[in-house]
């Protein structure tokens, strides 16, 4: 095999399926990137089993052939030769030699044979959304998702399908963030849980551009993201995901509009005040026209009020304030809703469409004098 292309695309490609390298793998073969030439293209796939990419690139194929590389070496290698073109050959013994201007690098690659493709997905069921918009809803929903593995479905997200609008939702026993987005075409009715490494990782890849469309292609098992030259394949989570219309009432005896970046601003001051590891909560007492926040902790204790617009009972409630800050920081509005019902009731920021909606469950805490 002999190809020249350069720098940068191969650094992009690389860069692009290095993140379906697994870290820990008993089979060297899958900390491999394969380099498959044999169609004309060049083409950089990279699998894990759990989470597959593959990429074409541009540049000239001299010498068809396929060939597995170490894919830390080989990034590392790529990264570091000068900004020019690269010339990767390999001989039938797997010796590969990889030039650019003065530079020079033989290595040992595997076998292309033995690598691991991507399953193969039938691209029957599918929609389609902007690049834009998948990488704003992965944003605006996947810190709330449980980082441990002791319920699978948490460390996913729901992506539920309803005719003209997409639902994504993630939870993690404490919060549970939903965003609503309508869909150019009208389709089916579809529910998948989508891990959320693989959608974070997607959304690492995408560019984020309003004029471009991601293809996405469900099947019982797995989903498929298809754009500009990239194809990522993950397994989807089995199991049914949670059922969470009952926890989400419409009933509220507090209703608060406040400022979003004055609210955002004052928690993360208070902040400061606690250690790593420490849980203490902000407390929040709403009355009329003003609402003040207070937090106690080892370190020192910080109370500010802010002017709001109230409708309803008076109330006191304590959060966890990270929960506060993410919700709020993928917020865009200026002026947000809460409905609260009780301290002991979660509290719900959403908008009047429900395009979105965030709920955070309270905290219970002892009353600072």
């Amino acid at each position: 095999m002999k190809l020249v292309c350069s720098k940068s695309n191969l650094l992009t490609g690389v860069q692009i399926v290095s993140k379906a390298v697994p870290s820990k793998t008993t089979m060297s073969i899958l900390e491999c990137i394969l380099i498959d030439a044999t169609q004309g293209q060049i083409k950089l796939t990279a699998n894990d089993m759990e989470i597959g990419i593959e990429t074409v690139i541009e540049g000239e194929v001299v010498e068809k052939g396929i060939i597995a590389l170490d894919a830390k070496i080989f990034s590392d290698i790529v990264r570091k030769l000068p900004d020019s073109d690269i010339t990767i050959e390999t001989d039938s013994s797997f010796k590969t030699t990889i030039t650019c201007e003065k530079a020079k690098f033989n290595i040992i690659g595997k076998s292309g044979e033995d690598f691991s493709y991507l399953p193969e997905i039938e691209r029957n069921d599918s929609i389609v959304v902007s690049q834009f918009t998948l990488k704003e809803v992965v944003r605006q929903t996947i810190f709330s998702i449980a980082d441990n593995d002791n319920n699978k479905l948490m460390t996913g997200e729901l992506f539920e399908i309803n005719e003209d609008e997409l639902k994504v939702v993630s939870l993690d026993g404490h919060r549970i963030s939903i965003r609503k987005i309508k869909l150019k075409n009208s389709y089916g009715n579809k529910k998948v849980v989508v891990p959320g490494k693989t959608l974070s990782e997607v959304s690492k890849i995408l560019s984020g551009d309003t004029d471009k469309d991601v293809n996405i292609f469900f099947t019982d098992k797995h989903v498929l993201f298809e754009f500009d030259q990239t194809i990522v394949v993950s397994r989807l989570i089995e199991g049914e995901y949670f059922r969470i219309e009952q926890m989400l009432s419409s009933d509220y005896e507090t209703k608060v509009r406040v400022n979003k970046r004055e609210l955002l601003d004052c928690i993360d001051r208070a902040t400061l005040l606690i250690k790593e590891g420490d849980k203490k909560p902000i407390i929040i007492n709403i009355t009329d026209d003003n609402m003040e926040l207070k937090i106690n902790s080892t370190v020192g204790s910080m109370d500010e009020s802010m002017d709001i617009q109230k409708s309803g009972k008076d109330l006191m409630i304590g959060f966890n304030p990270k929960f506060m800050i993410d919700a709020l920081r993928v917020i865009d509005d200026e002026e947000i809703d809460m409905y609260l019902v009780n301290p002991k009731a979660p509290c719900f920021i959403k908008d009047a469409e429900e395009q979105y909606i965030y709920l955070i469950l309270p905290v219970n805490f002892t009353t600072v004098s």
